[in-house]
């Protein structure tokens, strides 16, 4: 039962820490905000205007 108990307890500290780094993202982490304008071309146009 200890080997149990040891095994449930040291997954709770691996989530609590994978928890805590993802909060420290959240918190601490600003995204970079930037306009973006990617040509598409169309298929079948073949560079032609109507």
């Amino acid at each position: 039962m200890p080997t149990l108990f040891r095994f449930f307890m040291i997954i709770c500290v691996v989530a609590a820490l994978v928890y805590a780094a993802m909060y420290a993202l959240v918190v601490l982490v600003e995204p970079n905000q930037a306009e973006l304008t990617v040509p598409v071309e169309v298929p079948g146009n073949d560079g032609v205007t109507p």
